[in-house]
């Protein structure tokens, strides 16, 4: 499912809301969880799981074209977490 198929199918099951509507929603919630992100903290949705920012340790790969060794950057990436009620749907 992609982006507007989401939007599609938000629309269609709160039946009140236009896919105009249900697009501004989805947004403005991927925003939100975008800029708790960037400040470092932690979005926890109970049942459904928690999205957090991991750190990654600076460290040595290997450039799979040249073979040569190149260092990689510590850096934070997204990470999120499936909460008991969406792996117990999964499953």
């Amino acid at each position: 499912m992609n982006k507007q198929e989401l939007i599609e199918a938000l629309a269609k099951k709160a039946k009140s809301s236009s896919k105009t509507e249900a697009a501004r929603h989805l947004n403005t919630f991927l925003q939100i969880v975008k800029d708790e992100l960037k400040k470092g903290k932690n979005v926890a949705l109970t049942g459904f799981g928690t999205f957090s920012v991991s750190k990654r340790k600076a460290r040595m790969g290997v450039n799979p074209q040249t073979g040569k060794k190149i260092k990689i950057p510590a850096m934070k990436v997204p990470k999120f977490k499936a909460g008991k009620g969406l792996k117990k749907v999964v499953k």
